[in-house]
Protein backbone atom coordinates (compact mmCIF):
# COMPACT_ATOMS: atom_id res chain seq x y z
CA UNK A 1 0.00 0.00 0.00
CA UNK A 2 1.04 3.14 -0.86
CA UNK A 3 1.84 6.05 1.85
CA UNK A 4 2.34 9.49 1.14
CA UNK A 5 3.40 12.23 3.74
CA UNK A 6 1.32 14.98 3.93
CA UNK A 7 2.43 18.54 5.60
CA UNK A 8 3.11 17.84 9.55
CA UNK A 9 -0.10 17.87 11.92
CA UNK A 10 -0.11 18.55 15.54
CA UNK A 11 -1.01 15.14 17.64
CA UNK A 12 -4.48 15.56 18.39
CA UNK A 13 -4.68 15.22 22.74
CA UNK A 14 -7.17 13.32 23.08
CA UNK A 15 -7.17 10.42 25.52
CA UNK A 16 -7.80 6.66 24.58
CA UNK A 17 -12.18 5.61 24.84
CA UNK A 18 -13.03 3.80 28.17
CA UNK A 19 -16.05 2.02 27.83
CA UNK A 20 -16.38 -0.06 31.36
CA UNK A 21 -13.71 -2.42 31.04
CA UNK A 22 -12.84 -1.69 27.73
CA UNK A 23 -9.81 0.67 26.57
CA UNK A 24 -9.95 2.02 22.61
CA UNK A 25 -6.70 3.22 22.23
CA UNK A 26 -7.51 4.66 18.90
CA UNK A 27 -10.89 6.73 19.33
CA UNK A 28 -12.49 5.70 16.11
CA UNK A 29 -15.40 3.12 16.01
CA UNK A 30 -16.37 1.27 13.20
CA UNK A 31 -20.23 1.90 12.28
CA UNK A 32 -22.08 -1.60 11.89
CA UNK A 33 -23.87 -1.58 8.42
CA UNK A 34 -25.74 -4.17 7.78
CA UNK A 35 -24.40 -6.31 4.42
CA UNK A 36 -20.81 -4.79 4.89
CA UNK A 37 -19.60 -4.82 8.41
CA UNK A 38 -18.86 -8.61 8.60
CA UNK A 39 -15.66 -10.58 9.96
CA UNK A 40 -14.21 -10.07 6.58
CA UNK A 41 -14.80 -6.54 6.03
CA UNK A 42 -13.90 -5.72 9.86
CA UNK A 43 -10.51 -7.80 9.51
CA UNK A 44 -9.22 -5.61 6.14
CA UNK A 45 -10.17 -2.68 8.70
CA UNK A 46 -8.10 -4.10 11.96
CA UNK A 47 -5.26 -4.50 9.55
CA UNK A 48 -4.48 -0.96 9.14
CA UNK A 49 -5.84 0.83 12.25
CA UNK A 50 -6.61 0.74 15.88
CA UNK A 51 -10.21 1.25 16.75
CA UNK A 52 -13.40 -0.36 17.89
CA UNK A 53 -15.32 -2.83 15.25
CA UNK A 54 -18.80 -3.37 15.16
CA UNK A 55 -20.33 -6.22 13.90
CA UNK A 56 -24.10 -5.74 11.34
CA UNK A 57 -26.84 -5.16 13.15
CA UNK A 58 -28.89 -7.49 14.02
CA UNK A 59 -32.43 -7.56 15.62
CA UNK A 60 -33.18 -9.16 19.33
CA UNK A 61 -36.05 -11.64 18.09
CA UNK A 62 -33.68 -12.90 15.47
CA UNK A 63 -31.16 -13.54 18.33
CA UNK A 64 -33.20 -15.28 21.15
CA UNK A 65 -34.98 -17.10 18.49
CA UNK A 66 -31.16 -18.14 17.07
CA UNK A 67 -31.71 -17.61 13.41
CA UNK A 68 -28.71 -18.85 11.68
CA UNK A 69 -27.99 -15.62 9.84
CA UNK A 70 -28.57 -13.79 13.51
CA UNK A 71 -25.53 -16.15 14.81
CA UNK A 72 -23.78 -15.75 11.65
CA UNK A 73 -24.02 -12.11 12.29
CA UNK A 74 -22.37 -12.01 15.69
CA UNK A 75 -19.65 -14.40 15.15
CA UNK A 76 -16.01 -12.71 15.42
CA UNK A 77 -13.10 -14.08 14.51
CA UNK A 78 -10.38 -15.32 17.49
CA UNK A 79 -8.01 -12.67 17.06
CA UNK A 80 -10.82 -10.06 17.50
CA UNK A 81 -10.03 -8.48 20.69
CA UNK A 82 -12.95 -6.63 21.48
CA UNK A 83 -16.40 -8.88 20.39
CA UNK A 84 -18.74 -5.77 19.38
CA UNK A 85 -22.46 -6.03 18.14
CA UNK A 86 -25.17 -3.87 17.87
CA UNK A 87 -28.44 -4.83 18.69
CA UNK A 88 -32.58 -3.40 17.04
CA UNK A 89 -35.30 -3.98 19.00
CA UNK A 90 -38.73 -2.37 20.15
CA UNK A 91 -39.24 -4.68 23.04
CA UNK A 92 -37.76 -4.63 26.27
CA UNK A 93 -38.40 -7.88 27.28
CA UNK A 94 -37.02 -9.27 23.92
CA UNK A 95 -34.24 -7.15 24.18
CA UNK A 96 -33.14 -7.55 27.65
CA UNK A 97 -33.15 -11.58 26.92
CA UNK A 98 -30.87 -10.45 23.44
CA UNK A 99 -28.52 -9.02 25.91
CA UNK A 100 -28.28 -11.66 28.73
CA UNK A 101 -27.93 -14.11 26.00
CA UNK A 102 -25.10 -12.08 25.05
CA UNK A 103 -23.56 -12.09 28.22
CA UNK A 104 -24.48 -15.29 29.47
CA UNK A 105 -23.04 -17.15 26.92
CA UNK A 106 -20.14 -14.72 26.41
CA UNK A 107 -20.47 -14.17 23.11
CA UNK A 108 -19.93 -10.55 22.95
CA UNK A 109 -17.40 -8.01 25.17
CA UNK A 110 -19.29 -4.44 23.96
CA UNK A 111 -22.91 -4.11 22.82
CA UNK A 112 -24.55 -1.18 21.23
CA UNK A 113 -28.29 -0.56 21.13
CA UNK A 114 -29.33 1.61 17.54
CA UNK A 115 -31.23 3.97 17.56
CA UNK A 116 -30.72 5.60 14.43
CA UNK A 117 -31.46 3.30 11.29
CA UNK A 118 -34.27 5.91 9.40
CA UNK A 119 -35.14 2.93 6.93
CA UNK A 120 -38.58 3.06 6.51
CA UNK A 121 -39.19 -0.51 7.16
CA UNK A 122 -37.96 -0.02 10.21
CA UNK A 123 -39.34 3.31 11.49
CA UNK A 124 -43.04 2.92 10.50
CA UNK A 125 -42.92 0.41 13.03
CA UNK A 126 -41.61 2.82 15.63
CA UNK A 127 -38.37 1.46 15.40
CA UNK A 128 -34.37 2.73 15.00
CA UNK A 129 -34.39 6.35 14.77
CA UNK A 130 -38.19 6.79 15.74
CA UNK A 131 -38.39 5.52 18.76
CA UNK A 132 -36.54 7.84 21.11
CA UNK A 133 -39.76 10.02 20.42
CA UNK A 134 -41.53 7.22 22.56
CA UNK A 135 -39.86 8.42 26.23
CA UNK A 136 -41.21 5.52 27.70
CA UNK A 137 -39.77 3.11 25.61
CA UNK A 138 -36.58 4.24 25.12
CA UNK A 139 -36.24 4.21 28.51
CA UNK A 140 -37.92 0.70 29.43
CA UNK A 141 -35.16 -0.99 26.62
CA UNK A 142 -32.33 1.18 27.67
CA UNK A 143 -32.50 0.34 30.85
CA UNK A 144 -33.49 -3.27 30.74
CA UNK A 145 -29.97 -3.48 28.42
CA UNK A 146 -27.98 -1.40 31.09
CA UNK A 147 -29.51 -3.98 33.80
CA UNK A 148 -28.62 -7.13 32.01
CA UNK A 149 -25.14 -6.21 30.42
CA UNK A 150 -23.93 -4.91 34.12
CA UNK A 151 -24.69 -8.55 34.85
CA UNK A 152 -21.52 -9.36 33.05
CA UNK A 153 -19.70 -5.98 33.61
CA UNK A 154 -20.00 -5.69 29.37
CA UNK A 155 -20.14 -1.94 28.95
CA UNK A 156 -23.33 -0.98 26.60
CA UNK A 157 -23.39 2.26 24.33
CA UNK A 158 -26.11 3.26 22.10
CA UNK A 159 -25.96 5.13 19.09
CA UNK A 160 -28.68 7.69 17.96
CA UNK A 161 -29.71 10.25 15.67
CA UNK A 162 -31.22 13.74 16.04
CA UNK A 163 -34.69 13.03 15.75
CA UNK A 164 -37.46 12.22 13.10
CA UNK A 165 -37.33 15.35 12.13
CA UNK A 166 -36.42 19.21 12.80
CA UNK A 167 -39.59 19.86 14.47
CA UNK A 168 -39.26 16.63 16.74
CA UNK A 169 -35.60 16.50 17.90
CA UNK A 170 -35.20 13.94 20.63
CA UNK A 171 -30.92 13.65 20.81
CA UNK A 172 -30.81 16.07 24.25
CA UNK A 173 -33.66 14.06 25.94
CA UNK A 174 -32.48 10.44 25.10
CA UNK A 175 -28.84 11.33 25.54
CA UNK A 176 -29.74 12.29 29.35
CA UNK A 177 -32.10 9.29 29.68
CA UNK A 178 -29.55 7.44 28.42
CA UNK A 179 -26.45 8.51 31.06
CA UNK A 180 -29.23 8.40 33.65
CA UNK A 181 -29.67 4.64 32.60
CA UNK A 182 -26.39 3.69 33.13
CA UNK A 183 -24.55 3.42 29.55
CA UNK A 184 -20.75 3.93 28.98
CA UNK A 185 -21.25 6.24 26.10
CA UNK A 186 -23.49 7.88 23.42
CA UNK A 187 -23.12 8.29 19.91
CA UNK A 188 -24.49 10.71 18.16
CA UNK A 189 -24.93 11.02 13.78
CA UNK A 190 -25.90 14.63 13.13
CA UNK A 191 -28.94 13.86 11.03
CA UNK A 192 -32.41 13.51 11.49
CA UNK A 193 -34.49 10.54 10.31
CA UNK A 194 -35.88 12.77 7.15
CA UNK A 195 -32.88 13.59 5.93
CA UNK A 196 -31.91 10.02 5.52
CA UNK A 197 -27.98 10.31 4.42
CA UNK A 198 -28.42 14.09 1.83
CA UNK A 199 -27.33 16.65 2.70
CA UNK A 200 -24.39 18.01 5.47
CA UNK A 201 -24.51 16.03 8.85
CA UNK A 202 -25.15 19.27 12.01
CA UNK A 203 -21.66 18.99 13.69
CA UNK A 204 -23.14 21.86 15.95
CA UNK A 205 -25.77 19.18 17.20
CA UNK A 206 -22.85 16.75 18.59
CA UNK A 207 -20.99 19.81 20.38
CA UNK A 208 -24.47 20.84 22.18
CA UNK A 209 -24.80 16.76 23.22
CA UNK A 210 -21.51 16.85 24.35
CA UNK A 211 -22.02 19.86 26.74
CA UNK A 212 -24.92 18.62 27.68
CA UNK A 213 -23.57 15.18 28.92
CA UNK A 214 -19.69 16.06 30.63
CA UNK A 215 -19.97 13.14 32.60
CA UNK A 216 -19.83 10.38 30.05
CA UNK A 217 -18.68 9.74 26.61
CA UNK A 218 -19.72 11.19 23.51
CA UNK A 219 -19.35 9.86 19.84
CA UNK A 220 -19.69 11.96 16.59
CA UNK A 221 -20.97 10.30 13.52
CA UNK A 222 -21.61 11.98 10.10
CA UNK A 223 -19.78 13.22 7.15
CA UNK A 224 -16.28 11.64 8.12
CA UNK A 225 -14.61 10.94 4.94
CA UNK A 226 -11.05 11.53 5.14
CA UNK A 227 -8.69 11.84 8.52
CA UNK A 228 -8.84 15.39 8.42
CA UNK A 229 -12.44 15.41 8.62
CA UNK A 230 -12.35 13.42 11.90
CA UNK A 231 -9.82 15.77 13.58
CA UNK A 232 -11.88 18.79 12.41
CA UNK A 233 -15.05 17.03 14.11
CA UNK A 234 -13.22 16.26 17.73
CA UNK A 235 -11.99 19.83 17.55
CA UNK A 236 -15.03 22.09 16.57
CA UNK A 237 -17.19 19.70 19.07
CA UNK A 238 -15.06 18.08 21.46
CA UNK A 239 -16.34 14.57 21.19
CA UNK A 240 -14.02 11.45 22.91
CA UNK A 241 -13.82 9.73 19.76
CA UNK A 242 -15.77 9.40 16.17
CA UNK A 243 -17.48 6.80 14.50
CA UNK A 244 -17.26 6.06 11.16
CA UNK A 245 -19.73 4.59 8.46
CA UNK A 246 -19.55 5.14 4.73
CA UNK A 247 -16.20 6.73 4.57
CA UNK A 248 -14.27 3.60 4.98
CA UNK A 249 -16.60 1.62 2.28
CA UNK A 250 -14.08 0.46 -0.11
CA UNK A 251 -11.72 2.39 1.82
CA UNK A 252 -10.56 0.00 4.57
CA UNK A 253 -7.00 1.66 5.03
CA UNK A 254 -8.98 4.98 6.09
CA UNK A 255 -8.17 3.51 9.69
CA UNK A 256 -4.61 3.45 8.74
CA UNK A 257 -5.30 6.95 8.30
CA UNK A 258 -7.22 7.55 11.20
CA UNK A 259 -4.96 6.31 13.34
CA UNK A 260 -1.64 8.44 11.38
CA UNK A 261 -3.87 11.61 12.46
CA UNK A 262 -4.43 11.27 15.76
CA UNK A 263 -0.95 10.31 16.86
CA UNK A 264 -0.08 13.68 14.40
CA UNK A 265 1.68 11.86 11.82
CA UNK A 266 1.19 13.19 8.06
CA UNK A 267 1.35 9.79 6.50
CA UNK A 268 -1.58 8.75 4.46
CA UNK A 269 -2.81 5.73 2.00
CA UNK A 270 -2.98 6.64 -1.38
CA UNK A 271 -3.09 3.46 -3.65
CA UNK A 272 -2.59 2.87 -6.77
CA UNK A 273 -5.05 1.05 -8.72
CA UNK A 274 -3.25 -2.23 -8.67
CA UNK A 275 -3.19 -1.90 -4.70
CA UNK A 276 -6.76 -1.62 -4.76
CA UNK A 277 -7.24 -4.23 -6.73
CA UNK A 278 -5.30 -6.63 -4.39
CA UNK A 279 -7.46 -5.08 -1.47
CA UNK A 280 -10.31 -6.09 -3.52
CA UNK A 281 -9.23 -9.49 -3.84
CA UNK A 282 -8.31 -10.24 -0.70
CA UNK A 283 -11.75 -8.89 0.83
CA UNK A 284 -13.08 -11.27 -1.76
CA UNK A 285 -11.35 -14.33 -0.37
CA UNK A 286 -11.88 -13.21 3.61
CA UNK A 287 -15.67 -13.24 2.33
CA UNK A 288 -15.27 -16.83 0.85
CA UNK A 289 -13.85 -17.57 4.37
CA UNK A 290 -17.07 -15.95 5.92
CA UNK A 291 -19.46 -17.13 4.55
CA UNK A 292 -18.36 -20.84 3.40
CA UNK A 293 -20.03 -20.33 -0.21
CA UNK A 294 -17.83 -18.67 -3.19
CA UNK A 295 -20.63 -18.15 -4.85
CA UNK A 296 -22.56 -15.80 -2.00
CA UNK A 297 -19.93 -14.82 -0.77
CA UNK A 298 -19.24 -13.54 -4.74
CA UNK A 299 -22.79 -11.66 -4.91
CA UNK A 300 -21.84 -10.24 -1.67
CA UNK A 301 -18.82 -8.37 -2.94
CA UNK A 302 -20.46 -7.08 -5.85
CA UNK A 303 -21.52 -4.22 -3.80
CA UNK A 304 -18.50 -2.78 -2.93
CA UNK A 305 -16.62 -2.30 -6.14
CA UNK A 306 -18.08 0.90 -7.30
CA UNK A 307 -16.36 1.74 -3.91
CA UNK A 308 -13.53 0.57 -4.05
CA UNK A 309 -12.87 2.39 -7.94
CA UNK A 310 -14.54 5.02 -6.92
CA UNK A 311 -12.12 8.17 -9.14
CA UNK A 312 -10.34 5.58 -10.52
CA UNK A 313 -9.82 5.58 -14.34
CA UNK A 314 -11.71 2.17 -15.16
CA UNK A 315 -13.71 1.66 -18.24
CA UNK A 316 -17.54 1.09 -18.46
CA UNK A 317 -17.27 -2.74 -19.62
CA UNK A 318 -14.56 -3.76 -16.99
CA UNK A 319 -16.83 -2.00 -14.30
CA UNK A 320 -19.91 -3.83 -15.32
CA UNK A 321 -18.03 -6.75 -15.73
CA UNK A 322 -16.75 -6.46 -11.66
CA UNK A 323 -20.82 -6.20 -10.65
CA UNK A 324 -21.31 -9.71 -12.05
CA UNK A 325 -18.33 -11.19 -10.89
CA UNK A 326 -19.48 -15.29 -10.05
CA UNK A 327 -16.26 -16.72 -8.76
CA UNK A 328 -12.52 -15.74 -7.42
CA UNK A 329 -11.11 -17.05 -10.83
CA UNK A 330 -13.06 -14.68 -13.10
CA UNK A 331 -12.35 -11.54 -10.14
CA UNK A 332 -8.51 -12.78 -10.85
CA UNK A 333 -9.13 -12.53 -14.51
CA UNK A 334 -11.15 -9.18 -14.52
CA UNK A 335 -8.91 -7.46 -12.29
CA UNK A 336 -5.84 -8.58 -14.16
CA UNK A 337 -7.07 -6.45 -17.31
CA UNK A 338 -7.31 -3.27 -15.73
CA UNK A 339 -4.31 -0.93 -16.09
CA UNK A 340 -2.58 -1.55 -13.06
CA UNK A 341 -0.32 0.62 -13.23
CA UNK A 342 -3.02 3.55 -12.63
CA UNK A 343 -1.54 5.88 -9.69
CA UNK A 344 -3.93 7.08 -7.17
CA UNK A 345 -6.02 10.00 -8.72
CA UNK A 346 -6.26 12.05 -5.80
CA UNK A 347 -9.56 14.02 -5.09
CA UNK A 348 -11.71 11.70 -7.03
CA UNK A 349 -11.39 8.90 -5.43
CA UNK A 350 -12.35 10.58 -2.20
CA UNK A 351 -14.86 12.60 -0.22
CA UNK A 352 -18.55 11.06 0.00
CA UNK A 353 -19.59 7.55 -0.99
CA UNK A 354 -22.45 5.33 -0.51
CA UNK A 355 -26.14 6.06 -1.67
CA UNK A 356 -27.33 9.51 0.24
CA UNK A 357 -31.07 9.09 -0.67
CA UNK A 358 -32.77 12.43 -0.62
CA UNK A 359 -35.14 14.37 2.64
CA UNK A 360 -38.15 12.67 2.85
CA UNK A 361 -41.27 12.49 5.43
CA UNK A 362 -40.37 9.36 7.63
CA UNK A 363 -43.02 6.83 7.28
CA UNK A 364 -44.26 6.39 11.05
CA UNK A 365 -46.78 4.83 12.66
CA UNK A 366 -50.17 6.14 12.74
CA UNK A 367 -50.25 9.13 15.14
CA UNK A 368 -47.00 8.47 16.47
CA UNK A 369 -45.98 12.20 16.52
CA UNK A 370 -49.28 12.61 19.03
CA UNK A 371 -47.59 12.01 22.01
CA UNK A 372 -44.18 11.31 23.31
CA UNK A 373 -45.89 7.96 25.02
CA UNK A 374 -47.12 4.84 23.45
CA UNK A 375 -50.90 4.21 23.39
CA UNK A 376 -52.29 0.74 23.41
CA UNK A 377 -52.82 0.35 19.39
CA UNK A 378 -48.99 1.54 18.97
CA UNK A 379 -47.69 -0.76 21.30
CA UNK A 380 -49.38 -3.91 19.86
CA UNK A 381 -47.84 -2.38 16.09
CA UNK A 382 -44.25 -1.89 16.85
CA UNK A 383 -43.83 -5.41 18.39
CA UNK A 384 -44.00 -6.08 14.92
CA UNK A 385 -40.75 -4.08 13.96
CA UNK A 386 -38.31 -7.14 14.66
CA UNK A 387 -40.11 -9.72 12.07
CA UNK A 388 -36.24 -9.34 9.70
CA UNK A 389 -32.80 -10.30 10.94
CA UNK A 390 -31.11 -7.08 10.31
CA UNK A 391 -33.06 -4.09 10.07
CA UNK A 392 -30.91 -2.74 7.35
Amino acid sequence: MTVVATPPAPKLELPPLKLGPITVDTPVILAPMAGITNSAFRRLCREYGGGLYVAEMVTSRALVERTPESLRIISHDDDEKVRSVQLYGVDPVTVGAAVRMLVEEDRADHIDLNFGCPVPKVTRRGGGSALPWKIDLFTAIVQTAVKEASRGNVPLTIKMRKGIDEDHLTYLDAGRIARDSGVAAVALHGRTAAQFYSGQADWSAIARLREALPDIPVLGNGDIWSAEDAVRMVRETGVDGVVVGRGCQGRPWLFGDLMAAFEGSSERHKPALRQVAEGVYRHAQLMVETFGDEGKALREIRKHMAWYFKGYVVGSELRTKLALVTSLEVLRETLDQLDLDSPYPGVDAEGPRGRAGSPKKPALPKDWLLDRRLDAAQSREISLAELDVSGG
